[in-house]
């Protein structure tokens, strides 16, 4: 909701733009905090001026159903335009560890990882033989750090998968990458794939989690604090993934610099977007307005 907020705050002129409230029970469009009943079949809802039809959507939701590429599979069967990746880039990005597998197949950094489903037996000596300590437990499909725990200690890791697998069926453990975490957004501009300013996450906890990321409990640095030539190096590598997975609008791909080497940690294709995000930081350091970023986003994409 609080990326929601920014961008509508932000958008171009001449859209009638409003945030429509994804909920179990049911969508809502929300105008002057009164909330109106969004039908799935018209694509519309009903006030008391008249019906109003969805032409294009932005697509915000951080985890499922959004950020895993459902609500984009469902714009696409009711014929509307969108501005985010497509159903296959999202759903592929959205679990880390297919997402990793396909990166590596072409050469791509990234972690050691075993993947475990719901009823899998778990060998927890032959796992940690393989990854060594500590690791990192992971839900394979669950947004904004949501069930994530680095495991220091053998006694750990049940607890750990047990609180995993409360996110999702299935369960990433990753061996520990020990470097310098940046992160850099991506988007399709009007000439070429930009790589925005680079920033380097300072974590006052163990990791990146849901604390650090939306609690302030994290130092965000932008521009990173790294060379010309590593900088370079990883928005090279950052505009490379968005274009082999083909993205579309803004990402943000999060790497650990190891020994120079960038690995890949984490493609997120809806970074968050509220004051508080990173990717609204890298916008104002590259020299642009939120409103011009958006502006060339959209003409982009929905031309």
């Amino acid at each position: 909701m609080k990326s929601a907020q920014t961008i509508c705050a932000n958008f171009p002129s001449g859209f009638n733009v409003f945030p429509i409230l994804v909920k179990r029970e049911g969508f809502f469009a929300i105008i002057a905090d009164a909330q109106f009943v969004f039908s799935l079949d018209s694509m519309s809802f009903e006030t008391p001026d008249g019906t109003t039809k969805l032409n294009a959507a932005v697509v915000y939701v951080h985890g499922d159903p959004g950020e895993n590429g459902k609500l984009q599979a469902l714009l696409e069967l009711k014929a509307i335009p969108y501005v985010n990746s497509g159903p296959l880039a999202s759903a592929l990005s959205f679990d880390k560890w297919y997402c990793n597998q396909f990166l590596r197949a072409f050469g791509i950094e990234v972690a050691d990882s075993v993947k475990l489903k719901r009823r899998d037996f778990v060998n927890e000596s032959l796992i940690l033989e393989k990854l060594g300590l500590p690791v990192f437990v992971k839900p394979s499909d669950s947004g904004s750090s949501f069930g994530i725990s680095k495991v220091k200690s053998a006694d750990q890791l049940l607890p750990a998968l047990q609180l995993a697998f409360g996110e999702g069926d299935e369960v990433v453990i990753e061996s520990f990458l020990d470097g310098t975490e940046v992160t850099c957004g991506v988007y399709r501009g009007r000439n070429s794939i930009v790589a925005l300013p680079l920033t380097e996450i300072a974590s006052e906890n163990e990791f990146f989690d849901y604390d650090a990321k939306y609690h302030g409990k994290s130092q965000e640095i932008t521009p990173a604090r790294i060379s010309d030539s590593l900088r370079e190096k990883v928005q090279q590598r950052a505009k490379y993934i968005y274009d082999l997975l083909g993205l579309r609008a803004v990402a943000r791909i999060d790497f650990m610099l190891v020994n120079d080497t960038p690995y890949v940690i984490e493609v997120n294709t809806t970074p968050g977007f509220s004051p508080a995000s990173i990717v609204p930081q890298m916008i104002a350091c590259s020299g642009m307005t939120l409103r011009e970023f958006w502006e060339e986003v959209v003409e982009v994409e929905l031309q």
